[in-house]
């Protein structure tokens, strides 16, 4: 029998840093449930984790290296899309504020930096409830991305960081990058300028330690699966649909923290959608349902961050 002349050479599959467990070593490879357990303060089983996503889309958006999920989708100029976008953060966010506030929810909020340029009158309204400023990169086209500029990308997050530092008055610890996209130096960025917990890895239910070049940082478990733009938006589902979805999230959560110690409940919402008048309600009874249940502990990121580095030092 002949050779094949398109036969793949020996070495084709030869990697270095194949090996049991993770093809690299930003983190350790573990199974969730074999992990030393967490309690949460007051013996809580169940961290509910309310994040507000705040966000400023230009409308020349470039789109580079992909048009930014959640942006303009029309041509220039899409006044439509622009203007519901800019609808959350002058009517919804409000809405939402007001169903915090009736159910007992602490709210962190992830801020584009521009956003807080742009619109005094609201990074006011968030300074003055005390809660949590995250930041959530400069603006949603703001793109972190495999070959871009080191030089350019470090620009970028110092002057996000910066700005966000100096206007809200806090002393930013948290970061989500637009469209949760990041290059191959982006976390060790965040970690030069000070940055201590991020949440664009959604590989688990729980926190963990992610290797950089200076420090380790904090892996934080924001899931997209329950992200109401995800749910809604993207997988079409109906606001009831992702309320269920939720409530069962919730339910599930408690009854494993039963054996293998406290879980998290991260929600990841938009005021643009959810701030409808036609969605709020659903947001307000999935609220309280969670808040209903016993052992429940709602907090900002860097509480539930801190608890768990508290129980987890090494």
């Amino acid at each position: 029998m002949s050779s094949n002349k398109h036969t793949l050479p020996d070495n084709y599959l030869d990697y270095p840093e194949r090996h049991y467990g993770m093809d690299h070593d930003r983190y350790t490879w573990s199974m969730l449930q074999s992990r030393k357990a967490v309690t949460w303060p007051n013996n809580a089983s169940l961290a509910v984790w309310v994040n507000v996503a705040v966000q400023y889309f230009p409308l020349n958006q470039q789109g580079v290296p992909f048009k930014v999920p959640g942006g303009m989708t029309m041509p220039y100029p899409d006044l439509r899309h622009y203007s519901l976008r800019d609808y959350g953060n002058r009517v919804g966010i409000f809405r939402f504020l007001k169903a915090f506030d009736k159910y007992g929810i602490t709210p962190t909020f992830a801020l584009n930096t521009r956003l807080a340029e742009r619109t005094p009158y609201l990074l006011d309204a968030l300074k003055e409830r005390g809660n949590e400023i995250l930041c959530h990169g400069y603006h949603m086209d703001a793109l972190h991305y495999s070959g871009q500029a080191f030089e350019d990308e470090d620009v970028l997050i110092e002057k996000a960081l910066t700005k966000l530092n100096e206007l809200s008055g806090q002393n930013i610890k948290g970061w989500i990058s637009p469209a949760r996209n990041e290059s191959e130096n982006t976390a060790d960025l965040l970690a030069k300028h000070g940055i201590e917990y991020f949440c664009d890895w959604v590989n688990d239910d729980m926190p963990y330690r992610y290797k950089t070049a200076k420090k380790p940082l904090i892996a934080m478990p924001l899931s997209n699966e329950l992200e109401d733009r995800f749910v809604i938006v993207n997988n079409q589902h109906s606001e009831q649909s992702w309320s269920e979805q939720v409530c069962d999230a919730c339910d599930f959560l408690l009854e494993e923290a039963k054996t293998q110690g406290g879980r998290i409940l991260a929600l990841n919402i938009h005021p643009w959608l959810l701030g409808q008048p036609h969605r709020i309600q659903f947001l307000e009874d999935t609220l309280a349902y969670i808040m209903s249940k016993p052992g429940v502990w709602s907090a900002s990121a860097t509480d539930i961050a801190n608890s768990w580095q508290q129980q987890n030092p090494d």
